[in-house]
């Protein structure tokens, strides 16, 4: 059974730093492309950051280059992104995913909360 399982969201100041952690497991996510969404409330899921799991190669929305931060530990199964310069628009729930070809896997989400 695969599991992607978000965790480190919380209640931030403006300006401040936060990484969420995806910790995937259930299968090898060699060929996947791991992907980072961010839904603030009341608005759609919007991807943010990916990472290709085999060469680490990355992208970056606009909104988030220079501040965001993906990376992968393939040894522990886990997928990071490190998030500073944090904005009042960073508000919102933060989602892990994993996708190949037809496969897609989603994790539950973590919340971010960030304050002025």
């Amino acid at each position: 059974q695969v599991e992607l399982v978000e965790s480190g969201g919380g209640l931030v100041q403006a300006g401040g730093s936060l990484t969420l952690s995806c910790a995937v497991s259930g299968r090898t996510f060699s060929g996947y492309t791991m992907r980072w969404f961010h839904q603030a409330p009341g608005k759609e899921r919007v991807l943010i950051a990916t990472i290709d799991w085999n060469d680490g190669s990355t992208y970056y929305a606009d909104s988030v280059k220079g501040r965001f931060t993906i990376s992968r530990d393939s040894a522990k199964n886990t997928v990071y992104l490190q998030m500073s310069s944090l904005e009042l628009d960073d508000t919102g729930v933060y989602y892990c995913s994993a996708r190949r070809a037809v496969f897609l896997y989603w994790g539950q989400g973590t919340q971010v909360t960030v304050s002025s």
